[in-house]
């Protein structure tokens, strides 16, 4: 084996321009595979990140109670109403829950809301908005509120209301101003603007307001309780996992992101399946190159194959020689090519910072140690035809040669 080892690496060195021309082409195709590797789980991570990123990953809701039926003597079905009355679905024991749920392992963070929505007037303008009802110090647990404020105080405290830039615009507001905000119940508040976020998105930027816990309770008549619990997990895509976790603790139905999301899965399935063609066709490459330049070295060395088998090399020993030729080809092109990748990946940002505009390549997932062990194996399955080619020389014909 140390002989044959040998006798693989003289080969390598007696052409060295040829040998490193090999390993060039095979530390290109390397290079590819890490590099699309990195671009598509990059954009994989910034398109989920864009899509889901700011938004909850598993949801609570409070179910609204169906009304009373009745059965006529006649045997109708009557719905009993609440005249003057609209009936509000809560989560009355929001506060037992939220120690519970933030236990779970992989859950970052957990925000009690109180939603609904209103009407904001200022003078003769007025605008519909949703409303959304934040705990004091969790205003940034989901939404990323205080990476999107341009001006004010993310902290929306009793009195205090945070709006989107549109919509600030819209009604030609400035920080500081009073609005009024009227909820769909009918009880309206005087609020200051403390706060002027901009998220990229027209129908939260234009359409959304933030008002404190206590200001929603009023709002909406919810003395107890909240309407929805939104999660954050540390890794959104063991959110169907998680929710399940939760259900089986809290008996509330905990609903993932995953649900009505098929379209995006679809789409994020079908560009890593576009990703696989791609570094296939690299490692496809790499494969023949490696293959053609041992059958042309097998062609060359003829007659020194056929001296080795004169003097008693068995055919077991050439195919060994040739196929530890294409693995040391193999893993010097893979390491040479995942190095390069490496370095040309080293000043992209990491995904944590990726921005719109941008490449989003993510130097975490080059698969490095793949790419090489695949090029390995690759060479080795190409050098076995120009072995097995090599193996089966006539001794006497070679030597003739």
């Amino acid at each position: 084996m140390l002989y044959g080892l040998k006798i693989a690496t003289r080969y390598l060195t007696a052409n060295k321009a040829q040998t490193a021309l090999l390993v060039a082409g095979v530390a290109v195709g390397v290079f590819i595979f890490i590099f699309m590797s990195a671009l598509i789980g990059g954009l994989a991570e910034f398109i989920l990140s864009r899509t889901v990123g700011d938004l909850s990953h598993i949801t609570i809701e409070a179910e609204t109670d169906d009304p009373a039926l009745l059965i006529s003597p006649e045997g109708h079905v009557l719905v009993v109403a609440e005249r003057g009355r609209t009936r509000t679905a809560t989560l009355a024991e929001a506060a037992t829950w939220l120690p519970l749920i933030e236990e779970v392992s992989g859950v970052r963070a957990v925000s009690p809301q109180i939603t609904g929505a209103g009407f904001l007037t200022r003078g003769a303008q007025v605008a519909q908005v949703s409303v959304t009802g934040l705990e004091l110090g969790r205003e940034s647990a989901i939404l990323d509120l205080a990476g999107y404020m341009v001006d004010g105080d993310v902290r929306v405290g009793p009195g205090l209301i945070s709006l989107g830039r549109d919509l600030v615009d819209d009604l030609a507001l400035s920080l500081g101003q009073t609005v009024r905000l009227e909820s769909s119940k009918g009880v309206a508040a005087i609020l200051t603007l403390s706060g002027i976020f901009e998220t990229g998105n027209g129908a939260m930027d234009g359409a959304r307001a933030f008002v404190s816990l206590s200001t929603a309770r009023t709002l909406f008549e919810m003395p107890q309780g909240v309407s929805q619990i939104e999660i954050k997990l540390n890794d959104l895509n063991a959110a169907d996992a998680t929710a399940l976790r939760i259900r089986a603790l809290t008996g509330l139905d905990a609903v993932p992101w995953t649900d009505g999301a098929e379209q995006l899965m679809e789409a994020l399935n079908a560009q890593a399946q576009t990703g696989y063609f791609l570094k296939t066709f690299a490692l496809i490459t790499i494969v023949i190159g490696v293959a053609s330049a041992l059958l042309l070295s097998t062609y060359r060395r003829r007659p020194e194959i056929g001296i080795m088998r004169a003097m008693g090399a068995g055919r077991g020993f050439v195919l060994f020689v040739f196929v530890t030729q294409g693995a040391l080809i193999g893993l010097m092109g893979g390491i040479t090519g995942a190095a390069l990748g490496y370095l040309a990946l080293l000043p992209f940002p990491p995904r944590e910072a990726f921005r719109p505009g941008m490449l989003p390549l993510d130097i975490t997932q080059g698969s490095y140690g793949l790419a090489v062990t695949l090029t390995v194996i690759g060479a080795i399955l190409a050098s076995i035809l120009p072995a097995r080619s090599a193996a089966r020389v006539d001794p006497v014909t070679a030597i003739g040669q």
